[in-house]
């Protein structure tokens, strides 16, 4: 969980670093000490503390700036003023924590921003699990459903296409091509016989994909768009990790 406090007088830093701390130990927590140095930073904070009355940019101006790279982040308001509450909720604040604050209000306010930000993950992680596509191939006569992130990867051989799965392997009728189209952006065709799972890549060379169960061959036309797919692949898996 990563937590950003961003308010310009130190002794207000310290107090609040101090009191998330208490709470929640291995929290990844930056502080900041102006709005200039918080949208210049390349940080994407799951709860964000900013304070309102600055020095240059105020919070409200920052929030702005901040939302719109930052629709996510739960956003808590701390301030000595009132009038700035109905602001607050035009970018999106969580709460909004008026000077002085007790240690009890501000646990309770945190609190609830982090079972929010649980909530939030967890319907993410349920939809996602819903989304998941099955494909239905008929073999043997029979018609047998097979989730595609469970396919290592797959291969043409005798005009049959070969799905080698976590599991089992599954022989079907069909073309490479339509199977490429279904399977999606995690999925690479690296020679015309053989369609990759990315998520199960162990090594690559310029001729060879080394999967978890078994190789597939690399067309070496295909080599540099394979590798800038699979960077965007790690990227998309990075982000989904941080979500989770």
């Amino acid at each position: 969980m990563q937590i950003a406090i961003c308010e310009d007088e130190q002794e207000i830093r310290n107090m609040l670093e101090e009191k998330i701390r208490r709470l929640y130990p291995k929290s990844n927590l930056q502080c900041y000490q102006c709005g200039e140095e918080l949208l210049l930073s390349e940080c994407y904070p799951d709860i964000l503390l900013l304070d309102i009355q600055m020095e240059g940019k105020n919070g409200m101006e920052t929030a702005r700036e901040f939302r719109k790279n930052h629709k996510k982040t739960i956003l808590i308001f701390i301030t000595a003023f009132q009038e700035y509450v109905f602001q607050a909720f035009d970018v999106g604040a969580f709460h909004y924590l008026v000077k002085p604050f007790d240690n009890t209000k501000f646990d309770n306010v945190l609190r609830n921003a982090v079972k929010e930000l649980e909530d939030r993950k967890n319907k993410e992680i349920k939809s996602f699990k819903k989304e998941v596509p099955s494909l239905i191939v008929t073999t043997g006569g029979k018609h047998i459903a097979v989730h595609l992130e469970d396919i290592i990867y797959a291969e043409v051989f005798d005009r049959k296409v070969i799905l080698h799965t976590v599991d089992i392997d599954v022989e079907y009728y069909g073309k490479m091509k339509e199977l490429e189209a279904k399977a999606g952006d995690d999925f690479y065709r690296s020679h015309r016989a053989y369609l990759v799972n990315f998520n199960y890549i162990r090594k690559y060379d310029a001729t060879t994909i080394y999967l978890e169960k078994g190789q597939a061959l690399m067309a070496k036309q295909n080599y540099k768009e394979f590798v800038k797919a699979y960077l965007r692949y790690n990227q998309r898996k990075e982000r989904k990790n941080n979500i989770e």
